[in-house]
Parts: structure tokens; C-alpha cells; sequence
């Protein structure tokens, strides 16, 4: 197993958020849609430090939430920086932007400088931005290339159960985004929506170099199979462990997992993958 494991996709949410829900449930559609049940836990960094504790997590890179905002996307990447700071090593983050706006280049300086180890989790339906349109992110890209820094996005099956968040940014469009920016790390949610199944296509394996898939709400989504059959197309190290917690617990996952990994690919699976594709050794110390 791995010497530290690494749940690659979490969300934790500022106090203020967690203490008007609805007000903010008024101020963003896509929040509004997913956190409709008041009993949809918004977890603050000590819930998430606690679920950790009780699943064997040793560090989790927190996301915040695809604001449609930039101003609340900023508050939300200063407080994870600040929990960042609160709990070091146990907790990493991705700074939140609104990809296509024209802050998104200052805002992603920023949250590098405060210690983020990459950008997300960007979310085409959640914030208004057309897939189909890469030019309206070369500004983003640019400063992850420059930084050297993976960004994340929310993706979506084309087929199957709706539900809410499901969203657009299925395989297709997606590819339409990578081949744009080849060379750019990006690390896909939810298994790509699919898309390392299309990777048996020689020509979308080619497109796809510079991606890894996450197992984000994989139980909500994809049979057990899952685990075995990405990595029997794309390799393991091109796989992350990821809960998408609060959506699911951690150490029911964590349990679920590791009892289906083959033990040589569980290292990289379950954590080396993720030091790797977010370089977590390599993020300086930020005092404030």
C-alpha cells in the first residue's frame, strides 16, 4: 500500500457559506441546484480533518466550489490557503477561478503564490464557460504552463442516470479543450465523464497524454470495475484516488478501494500519483 495516501478531490466551504446556505444558495444557480437538502453536509476544515483521522487519509487537496463569481472564488481560495496553513501537510489546495473571465490570470498568480497546487476545480456549466471557445482561457493555461501547474475540471457522462451537476462537459467537448492545449497537465473528475475508455482510439490516446482521471463520486457513477478497466487502457499512474468528500465518505471508499487495487498499482493509486501530477513536495511554505 501506499506510504501516504492521498484523496485527490475534496470540498470544504467558507463559514459563511455554511452559515447561509441559502443566501449563497440565491447567489449561484449551480450551488442553488446541488446543495438544494440542508442535509447535504458543507464541511469545514476540522469535519474534513476529522474524516481523515477516521479513514486513514494522510492529506487531502481541497477544492472549494466552481463560483460563478470571481470575487467569492477569491475569498473562498484566501480561506483554504489560510486552512492550508492550519493544518500543514494534512490539507493542500486548488484555487479557485472563473476560467474565462478577465481576472482569471491575476487570480491563479495569487492563489500559486498562497501555496495552491493547482487550479479547480473548473466547472464549464457552473461558470459559463463554452468548451468550444479555448480561446477564452489561453490567459489561465498560459499561467499554469508558466507555474508548471495541473488545472482540474468537472466532467460528465454522455449517457446514463441524470442528476444534479451532471453538466456538459462530456468526452467530446473535452477533447475539443485538450487538443487545444496538449501540453498542459489537466487532471479530469469523475473519470473524464468517460473519456479513458475513448482512449482505446488511437487518435483521442494521443490528445490525451498530459491527462490523469480521478475517481471523484466514482460509486454515485461507475461500477467497482472501473478501477481495473482504467488502468488496464491508460496505465495506473494515470489514476488518482478521490472521494469528491463530502459526497462520499472517505473511509468507506478508501476500504472499497484498496480492497479492489492490484497491491503493485495501490502506491501510485492511492497517493504517489497525486505528489506527483500536483508536485505537493515542491510548494513553498506561504506565512500569509
Amino acid at each position: 500500500m501506499a506510504d501516504r495516501v492521498i484523496d485527490a478531490h475534496v470540498h470544504i466551504f467558507l463559514p459563511e457559506v455554511v452559515a447561509d446556505r441559502e443566501q449563497y444558495r440565491q447567489r449561484d444557480a449551480w450551488f442553488g441546484a446541488l446543495y438544494e437538502r440542508p442535509d447535504y453536509l458543507l464541511a469545514s476544515p476540522e469535519d474534513l480533518i476529522a474524516s481523515m483521522d477516521a479513514a486513514g487519509v494522510d492529506t487531502s487537496i481541497a477544492c472549494g466550489f466552481p463560483w460563478a463569481d470571481p470575487g467569492i472564488c477569491r475569498a473562498h481560495t484566501e480561506w483554504m490557503a489560510e486552512a492550508r496553513r492550519n493544518y500543514p501537510g494534512r490539507i493542500e489546495f486548488l484555487g479557485i477561478v472563473v476560467p474565462h473571465d478577465p481576472s482569471a490570470v491575476r487570480d491563479a498568480e495569487r492563489a500559486f503564490d498562497l501555496g495552491a497546487a493547482g487550479i479547480g476545480e473548473l466547472n464549464a456549466d457552473a461558470q459559463g464557460l463554452d468548451l468550444l471557445d479555448t480561446a477564452s482561457i489561453s490567459g489561465l493555461m498560459g499561467v499554469c504552463r508558466e507555474r508548471n501547474r495541473p488545472i482540474m475540471i468537472h466532467t460528465s457522462e454522455p449517457v446514463g442516470h441524470l442528476y444534479p451537476g451532471k453538466g456538459t462537459a462530456t468526452p467530446a467537448r473535452m477533447i475539443n479543450l485538450l487538443t487545444a492545449y496538449p501540453d498542459q497537465p489537466v487532471v479530469l473528475a469523475h473519470w473524464g465523464g468517460g473519456l479513458p475508455f475513448y482512449e482505446l482510439n488511437r487518435a483521442v490516446h494521443q490528445v490525451t497524454r498530459n491527462v490523469v482521471y480521478d475517481s471523484a463520486a466514482t460509486t454515485y457513477l461507475y461500477r467497482d470495475d472501473v478501477f481495473q478497466s482504467v488502468v488496464n487502457i491508460v496505465g495506473a499512474d494515470r489514476v488518482l484516488f478521490a472521494s469528491d468528500y463530502a459526497v462520499l465518505r472517505q473511509d468507506r471508499l478508501l476500504r472499497k478501494v484498496r480492497s479492489i487495487l492490484d497491491s503493485d498499482d495501490a502506491p501510485a493509486i492511492l497517493g504517489n500519483n497525486a505528489e506527483r501530477v500536483y508536485r505537493l513536495s515542491e510548494i513553498e511554505e506561504v506565512s500569509a
